[in-house]
């Protein structure tokens, strides 16, 4: 977990797909419930966690809105442009 403290919380997060953002969330989660590390350690995971957590949500919304752009059409199922 070292690697969460030498970086602020959310600087290359947006990068990240939502598979990557997850297991490092899970991962921070695991960190913070085994108490491992200074409470300093803890404010930043809990920070990062925080922002991982909220890109998450984001990554979902955006493919919550592209299986609602499926729709049936005369020629079978298309994707309206939803971006």
């Amino acid at each position: 977990m070292g690697e969460a403290q030498d970086r602020p919380a959310g600087d290359d997060i947006a990068a990240k797909s939502f598979e990557d953002a997850l297991a490092e969330l899970e991962e921070i989660v695991k960190s913070l419930e085994g108490g491992r590390g200074s409470l300093a350690e803890a404010i930043d995971s809990y920070a990062r966690g925080d922002a991982l957590r909220r890109h998450c949500e984001r990554k979902l919304a955006e493919a919550e809105a592209k299986v609602q752009a499926v729709v049936d059409a005369p020629g079978g199922p298309t994707l309206r442009d939803v971006e």
